[in-house]
Order: structure tokens, then sequence, then C-alpha cells
């Protein structure tokens, strides 16, 4: 085959592609019998010496080529790979079986970045290194673009979130962050149907929305003529499952806020709640430190390892702060028995411009004590840490706290300074519940769109009795950032993020 001189690369595997079909070989076949997996052929590394060639060992694989280097007219070397394992083949003219291309026709039609089929034998080089010995060679799949230097490690994320496919055939680390994300969820997952839990799915497009502080995307049903909004947690529906008699319901799915992109926060992101009935916040804690101390050690085979540099350590027992404590000797200021106050309200705000904290908007005083122990708890919370016992006026749906008047029975989750986990022991007074809805709209009328709406439909699951019930929820995707060294962004453990339209 003649060289391709003065043409461009993509012109060039045209010229490739038609070359092939003008000898009736189809450049896209619709399969190969690959009988070996490249991780399964590295068993032999250990077995043979160098320079032994095992020619009874037969096999058939394919991979991507990622390398390919000559030796000459008669001796080429590849090195493919596929599933992140990597294999040297070595093909020589005088090993080369196949029938409808000569040596140099079928070498010269493969590149890198190509996918092809191999049959040969195993082997290794006199260098050592393990290989196959080629007698077949199929071109399977032609890429049409080149695999140059300048692709490996891309280190811009949004040409990496941009072209995704490019960034997990170039990159490992990528491939093994996801890799190691499915292993999370399937290690969650068994761990709560272990616990007798049933998964379920509940609504991602409904005509509410509910369950968490946050704003919804609103879109329209033409047929209906409706409203719809997408889901920002499926909390309301699990519970009306435990009413239902379900008692031990699970859910892992997406959901979508309609809030601001940082390095932790993605508008679609992946989380997982449970409900649980009979249980309460103390017994979801004690779970919560079971699993994801267990979680980490089958990831990284320790409890302790290093992200950005420092050490962070799962290993059981959490650490405990008790949020309205911790802040009135921080603050110097006693928390009343009624948060909801506006003279209450005021001291806060005058504490925070006094102290140049930034205001939250609106400023409500859910709002304010939500930034103060932004400011100073969360930084305390390096290794995993439970914040526990949020005031009543942050925490609608979660039941009234059985020691202190002000407070509800609720846990967070912070490992890096980032939350994790919420929990809490179910309100389930229906009574009080609509209280807690009424009272909301005082801070809906303040501005704060995130407020929770009034769910009457909710209302009446709760007359039907909802038991005593534990609910917990976790972002997997804040998860994976920790067990992948990924804090920079949220971004780089979503396969496909939010991104803007260009």
């Amino acid at each position: 085959m003649e060289e391709h001189k003065n043409t461009s690369y993509y012109d060039q595997r045209i010229n490739d592609i038609n070359f092939l079909k003008s000898k009736n070989i189809n450049p896209y076949p619709h399969y190969f019998n690959r009988k070996n997996k490249i991780k399964d052929l590295l068993i032999y590394e250990n077995s043979i010496s160098p320079g032994e060639h095992k020619e009874d060992i037969t096999v058939s694989t394919a991979g991507k080529v990622i390398l390919k280097r000559c030796s000459g007219k008669k001796l080429i070397f590849y090195t493919i790979e596929d599933e992140s394992s990597e294999i040297q083949l070595i093909t020589s003219l005088s090993l080369y079986k196949g029938a409808n291309l000569t040596f140099t026709e079928i070498n010269n039609v493969i590149h890198r970045g190509d996918i092809i089929g191999i049959e040969g034998f195993i082997g290794k080089s006199r260098k050592g290194e393990l290989s196959i010995f080629v007698n077949k060679l199929k071109l399977l799949t032609p890429s049409l673009h080149t695999l140059t230097k300048e692709n490996f490690g891309i280190q811009d994320i949004d040409t990496r979130i941009s072209k995704r496919y490019l960034d997990l055939q170039i990159n490992k680390k990528t491939r093994q962050t996801f890799i190691t994300r499915s292993n999370i969820i399937a290690f969650i997952r068994q761990y709560l149907i272990n616990q007798d839990f049933i998964e379920v799915e509940t609504p991602i497009l409904d005509i509410k929305h509910g369950g968490a502080a946050a704003k919804p995307f609103i879109t329209y049903h033409n047929d209906m003529k409706q409203n719809m909004y997408m889901r920002i947690a499926p909390e309301l529906r699990l519970k009306e499952l435990i009413v239902g008699g379900l008692n031990k319901v699970f859910e892992i799915g997406k959901q979508f806020r309609n809030e601001g992109i940082d390095t932790t926060h993605n508008p679609e992101f992946t989380s997982i709640e449970l409900y649980s009935a009979y249980e309460d916040y103390n017994t979801l804690m004690k779970m919560t430190e079971h699993m994801i101390s267990n979680l980490v050690m089958k990831i990284k085979n320790n409890y302790k390892f290093e992200i950005m540099d420092k050490e962070i350590n799962f290993e059981p027992p959490f650490q405990v702060i008790d949020m309205i404590p911790f802040l009135e000797k921080k603050l110097e200021i006693t928390f009343p028995e009624d948060m909801s106050t506006n003279e209450f309200n005021q001291m806060l705000i005058e504490y925070c411009n006094f102290n140049k904290i930034k205001l939250p908007e609106p400023p409500t005083t859910a709002k304010l004590i939500d930034k103060l122990t932004e400011t100073y708890i969360e930084p305390l919370c390096w290794n995993p840490t439970f914040i526990i016992n949020h005031p009543t006026i942050m925490s609608p749906l979660a039941k009234g706290h059985r020691n202190d008047n002000r407070l509800t029975e609720r846990f967070e989750l912070f490992v890096a300074g980032m939350e994790l986990c919420n929990a809490y022991t179910e309100l389930n007074d229906p009574i009080v519940q609509l209280e807690r809805f009424n009272g909301q709209q005082k801070d809906k009328i303040s501005g704060d769109s995130e407020a929770h709406i009034i769910d009457h439909e909710f209302i009446e699951a709760l007359e039907n009795a909802l038991p005593p019930t534990g609910g917990w929820g976790m972002g997997i995707d804040r998860l994976c950032m920790l067990l992948t060294d990924n804090l920079e962004s949220i971004k780089e453990v979503i396969l496909f993020p939010t991104r803007k339209a260009n």
C-alpha cells in the first residue's frame, strides 16, 4: 500500500477505509470472537521466562492501539489497552498468517486509536515483556482522529467534560474514578439489602416538589396543560411508602435543584435516601458510622488515607458536635426558646455584621444559623463529624427533640468540611407538620424561594399513621469526591455534569 503524503490525517484514514473496501474487507466488522480479556492474560507474567514462547497457549483478544513502533519493515510492536489493562503485541512477517491482506498492508492501515482484534500465542520478548506473538491482525474500528501526544493527560476540566470519551480514553485516573464510583454504589446497595431494606422508585417528574429546602426546575406538560416539577428530593414519597406498610425502603437516584454551580454543587446530582420504621436518629447515626467506615475499608483497604496531601481518618467512633451549645459558647449568645422572633433574627444579623460575616440572602433566621455553623463548626469537620440537634426553625420535617423544645432530632455528617449526610427522627404528627409548613411561609414571604411548600397530600398521608421512623439521605457524588481524591470539583465524579451551552 502506498504511503499517504500531503493529506490530512482524516483524509488518510478515509483512504485507509476505501483501500479496505477495495479489497472487499469491511473496515467496521460486525463481530470479533474475543476469547480472552487482556487482564486475564496477565496471569502469565510470572510463569514465562524472558524470550520464552508458549505456542500451545493460543489467544484471541482485542483492544485499542495506544502505541505503535516499527523495527524495520518485518517487525512491528504495538501496545493495546482494554479496561485499563495493557499488553504488548509483537507482529513479524515470519509469524503472520493473514490471508486477505499482506503483512505490510494490514500494518499500514492500523494506527494509534484504532480498535483491533488479534490471534496469536503468548510469550515474552527477549527483554522480558509479556507479549502476544501475532498470527492474525484485524482492524475492527478505525479512529478517524489521531491520538496525538497533546491529548495525553488533558488537564482542562471543561474540555474533559465536553469530550468525556477522550478523557476516559486517555486519563486512567478518570476511568478509575468512575469504576470506583460504581463500586461505591454497589456496596451501599448491597449493605442496605442485607439490612432488609427494599429498593423502590419514586417520580422524578411530579405535580409537586418537596422534601428539601431547594428551588425546583419547572417544566410544562402539554397534554395535561399543567406545570410539572423535577424532583428535588424523594423524601415525602418515600415516607408515604412507610405509611403504606413498607417498613424499610431506600432509593438511589437523580435529584434536580435550580441552584448555583460550584465545587460541591451540580444542579443534577445523585443521592440515596432511606426510611426505616421504628428507628430514630440515634440508631441511624450508628448505622451511618458502621456503613461508611466499612465502605472506606472496602475501597481503600484502610480507615486512613491521604486526600489533598492531608490524612483523613474514618475509624469509628466519629466526632460529635452539638450545634446550639457550641454556637452559644462561641457567640456568647443564649438562643431563645422561640427562635422565630424578629428580635432574635435582628440579633443574629447584628452579630454577623459586627464580625464581618457575609449575610445570606435573604437573611432569615434559619439561613443565619446555617451561616454561623458554616463559619465556626464546619471547618472543624475534616475527619467525619456528626453535627447534631438542629433548631426547629431549620428543620421543618424533623421531629422535635425529646429533651429540648427548641431543637429537633437531626444530624448532619460532615467530612473534609463538606456535608455528606442528613438525617433525622421523622416528624409524624400531622398537626405539628402543618404548623411547620405554615411557619415556612413566613420565610417564603421574606423572599426565600427554597422555603418548603404546604403539601396537603403529605399531611393527609401522615393522618393515616406514619410509625416512629428514621430518615436518612446522602450525596453519592460528594462521597465519590472523597474516596477518589477529587475534592477540587464535583464535576470530576459526574460523567456528564451540567455545562453551559457554547
